[in-house]
């Protein structure tokens, strides 16, 4: 008994510790960039040994590869958390600007998906079609809410593209230029949170228009924050 249970023990200490060095990791090429982080740089942060780190993902490539999958995991569940919480029987377009203005406001919140996807297009090629090429949950998903919407309105069908597109330019404008971000609305405000709500809202407005969406049921946060519905905002 006494050996099982320091079995279970090591099991769980191995799995907070490679929890951990993934961690120390993201945050690592966040903010130093893929190529510029190395393992030992990540052992000497992560305070685990070099020969751990090799036992635990043997390279440094693999360590990004995890990453991206907890990644995929991450962003798919939290989408049909999205889904999830859509009142019934809403119109096509108001699932849609639900969707994208709500999965926007997670993106600003929580920086580290879009910052991990910047510096993977920086990266070699693999690394880029790793992130795209995975089991297509999240792509799903999103295109069920499309294709109602252009079954709906045949007349002003959406790209989905572009409306990622729009997304991906809007979250990461906000984590690699906060200075601007800050200097836009300077005469009105030094608060980084007021400044990101009035950034959501210039996508918030483009969305409403594009999709048709009636003026009652445009969303009005006081927040950011407001439109998040995880309490863990980090991957």
């Amino acid at each position: 008994m006494i050996e099982r249970k320091q079995g279970r023990r090591s099991a769980q200490d191995a799995v907070k510790t490679k929890g951990e060095i993934l961690r120390v990791a993201a945050d690592m090429f966040c903010e130093l960039g893929y190529e510029r982080v190395s393992l030992r740089q990540i052992s000497e942060r992560a305070g685990v040994s070099h020969s751990l780190i090799r036992h635990h993902f043997g390279s440094k490539e693999k360590i990004w590869y995890a990453i991206s999958d907890a990644l995929q995991e991450f962003m798919t569940n939290y989408i049909h958390t999205i889904i999830e919480n859509m009142p019934d029987k809403i119109p096509a377009n108001e699932k849609m600007y639900i969707f994208a203005v709500r999965l926007l406001a997670h993106m600003l919140i929580s920086k580290q998906p879009i910052q991990l996807i910047a510096d993977a297009v920086r990266q070699e090629d693999a690394l880029f079609d790793y992130f795209v090429d995975q089991s297509g949950k999240i792509q799903t998903a999103v295109d069920a809410i499309a294709d109602d919407y252009n079954r709906e309105h045949p007349q002003t069908p959406i790209k989905v593209w572009e409306i990622k597109w729009q997304m991906i330019m809007y979250a990461h404008g906000a984590a690699s230029l906060s200075p601007f971000l800050l200097q836009t609305w300077s005469d009105e405000t030094d608060d980084i949170d007021q400044c990101l709500l009035n950034h959501w809202q210039m996508f918030n407005k483009i969305m409403a228009h594009r999709l048709q969406v009636d003026e009652s049921k445009i969303l009005a946060p006081k927040t950011v924050v407001e439109l998040v519905y995880a309490a863990e905002c980090r991957l």
